[in-house]
């Protein structure tokens, strides 16, 4: 459950030079190093009410590490279950991406997870000029532009919506446990949304997800970011085969652009 969420709302680089490669240029100023999101997590079904069930944050750190003699992004995706939702499970999970600053691609992707007893590791190093990420358990061709969760939070960010009609979905293709995926983003419009920090004007996000055991239908999250100069995610709601979920950003730092678009 907090790792569905989390995907939306998170070394020794043994990369050969990739700077004669012509790679796609992206606008990143939406976001810069330094912006911090803390996010709160609660769960409600008629059976439990209301519970706080984690907390979650995303952070670009200050660094800078050059690969292959390109600038990245370092992003840390951290997200944990608290209260009385640790008595029944317990999972923590952090996410590392270090992500071309220009290109927005990941050149190298880490998870730790822990669910209860069960603990899963995994490093990627991503080789977009051979077109291949190279993992523990192999070798594995990729797309030309394929993100990691974390980076793909980011680059969604930087979609231009200018001019786009409600319902208009953007694809989005990532790299998790040795396989790609294609996912897609429709945009919903604008609206205005209420939480404890305030009322924003917003623009409406669903991603999609994929059904199974947590979810039913393919677009059971709204996710709701500001309009304005640093798209941040407020709030992101949905539902689950049992109950949903909530949730809801509770601080922020480092942000690129002045948070102008608070409604008063």
């Amino acid at each position: 459950m907090i790792r569905s969420l989390i995907l939306f709302l998170l070394l020794v680089l043994n990369i050969s030079p990739v700077s004669s490669q012509q790679y796609r240029k992206i606008s990143t100023i939406y976001f810069q190093r330094g912006e911090k999101l803390t996010f709160r997590i609660a769960y409600h079904s008629a059976l439990t009410g209301n519970l706080t069930a984690g907390t979650a944050t995303l952070e670009l750190t200050r660094d800078n590490k050059q690969i292959g003699g390109r600038d990245t992004f370092h992003a840390i995706g951290y997200g944990k279950t608290t209260g009385l939702i640790e008595v029944f499970y317990q999972i923590e999970e952090r996410f590392e991406s270090f992500f071309d600053e220009s290109a927005m691609i990941p050149w190298y992707f880490t998870r730790q997870t822990r669910e209860n007893k069960y603990i899963k590791n995994d490093n990627v190093t991503f080789r977009h000029k051979d077109r291949i990420a190279v993992s523990p358990k192999g070798v594995k061709s990729i797309p030309e532009n394929v993100q990691d969760i974390i980076s793909a939070f980011y680059y969604a960010r930087t979609i231009d919506l200018t001019g786009v009609m409600p319902g208009k979905e953007f694809k989005l293709q990532y790299f998790l446990d040795d396989s790609v995926y294609l996912s897609k983003i429709r945009y919903m419009g604008r609206e205005t949304v209420k939480t404890k920090l305030g009322k924003f004007s917003c623009l409406k996000i669903e991603p999609m997800v994929a059904t199974g055991d947590v979810f039913d239908d393919s677009y059971p999250v709204k996710l709701w970011v500001t309009d304005d100069g640093n798209r941040i995610p407020i709030l992101i709601e949905s539902k689950l085969s049992v109950g949903s979920v909530r949730v809801e950003l509770t601080s922020y730092a480092g942000l690129s652009n002045p948070f102008t678009f608070q409604v008063k």
